[in-house]
């Protein structure tokens, strides 16, 4: 029989246990495990509870003990990025601060189209490399589970050579790397016919290798006045639930539309709605579909952020991403992000928390992780600190000591 692994004694473990799925939350609500212990067994959590009195069990086999005051919470979920990429937009980011427009940038040779252009003369060895450097980045920030979007290939054949580049990446990167195929982030310059006709090509050719390679089981959409319409959609769409793919959606970015569609194919999650009305947050928060805030792209593009605080008193379910991509958000630190948002948007701790966590894993449809309870993978981050309030009081500046990934310590700040 496996041995038991116990680690503490941490001054706080905050399980997330006990918190609904949807709604505001309160501090007060947060489950929290003083002078507590984890017990692993492989891969899962067998048990939490007070460290002297685990200690005692005589099925622990080896006991990892902690010095000084430390925090534990659940590895961080990021349920939005774009770290699959070729080249850079560091002259779009300079040439929007200087006051130039999205047209004028493209027009310049910027845009989603200039990292299109870069990551299909990338090859895949070269993609897999830079995802796995910019996963294992994001894991010394406490993320554990990070979801990877193609959408920078628009044909066939450069879509494969992404999602093969990711499903490649989760090979080697410490967190684990999900896939969502995004053929449908724009229509590609070079395509020589419709949007209908251009979606009708990807559902026809795509879809069935990503089931046959196991490349992706999401299919997501940029619903755009710049992208695809409602209209445009809909039969994509309808493959893609025929096919049983999970579907997200890039939803009210810059116009209110998508988070409609994203509800009508009972969608996991609706992204960015930057420009949600009070009409798409009541259509949200009487929905299963997750609310995704991406403040990243708020920041990079310095723009209004995703109206968090009102999805949450109207009942919605809310996660917190980072779309970490070359273009509108290239920062790519999760916890600095949230606690920003947080603060503009008036969110408490437990709020913030919820949202990179059980919330996001939620987003992904996934029920293993988010949470530090029996039976859950054995994901979590440690931070130096005898209170779990100072990681969003020090908005990203305090950064993890300690990652564990799947029962196996995978980051220390010590060695």
């Amino acid at each position: 029989m496996e041995k038991a692994t116990l680690i503490g004694p941490f001054k706080q473990i905050i399980t997330m246990t006990g918190i609904p799925l949807k709604g505001a939350v309160k501090d007060s609500e947060l489950h929290i495990v003083s002078d507590g212990g984890i017990i692993i067994t492989g891969s899962t959590i067998t048990k939490i509870g007070d460290f002297k009195l685990l200690k005692e069990s005589d099925k622990i086999g080896e006991t990892i003990t902690l010095k000084g005051n430390h925090v534990c919470v659940p590895g961080f979920i990021d349920a939005h990025t774009h770290i699959c990429f070729g080249g850079s937009r560091a002259k779009d980011y300079a040439m929007r601060n200087a006051g130039k427009s999205y047209l004028e940038i493209a027009h310049a040779g910027g845009g989603i189209w200039d990292t299109v252009t870069q990551t299909r003369k990338a090859t895949q060895e070269e993609l897999t490399k830079s995802t796995i450097k910019l996963a294992n980045r994001h894991l010394k920030n406490g993320t554990t589970t990070i979801e990877v979007k193609s959408g920078y290939g628009l044909s066939v054949d450069e879509e494969l050579k992404m999602l093969r580049a990711i499903k490649e990446a989760n090979i080697t990167a410490m967190p684990d790397l999900i896939p969502t195929c995004l053929a449908a982030h724009m229509l590609p310059k070079d395509f020589q016919g419709t949007e209908t006709a251009y979606l009708s090509e990807i559902a026809e050719r795509l879809f069935p290798i990503l089931k046959s390679e196991k490349l992706a089981n999401r299919i997501d959409a940029f619903i755009e006045e710049s992208a695809f319409s409602a209209e445009d959609i809909k039969d994509y769409f309808n493959t893609a639930s025929a096919m049983q793919f999970d579907i997200t959606v890039h939803a009210d970015q810059f116009t209110p539309a998508g988070s409609k569609v994203a509800v009508d194919y009972k969608a996991l999650s609706a992204d960015h709605l930057e420009a949600s009305t009070e009409n798409e947050i009541a259509i949200l928060a009487n929905s299963d579909t997750i609310a995704v805030a991406l403040p990243g792209a708020s920041i990079g593009l310095g723009c209004d952020f995703t109206p968090a605080r009102k999805l949450l008193d109207a009942g919605a379910a809310l996660a917190i991403a980072s779309d970490h991509n070359p273009g509108s958000a290239p920062m790519g630190d999760l916890l600095t992000q949230a606690s920003i948002l947080g603060t503009f948007q008036k969110l408490t701790n437990a709020e913030v928390l919820s949202g990179i966590t059980f919330r996001a894993a939620a987003a992904l449809n996934l029920s293993d992780r988010g949470k530090l309870e029996e039976g859950l993978l054995a994901d979590f981050a440690v931070f130096h600190s005898d209170n779990y309030q100072d990681i969003l009081y020090n908005q990203g500046n305090l950064k993890p000591c300690m990652v564990w990934k799947d029962g196996n310590l995978v980051y220390d700040k010590h060695n």
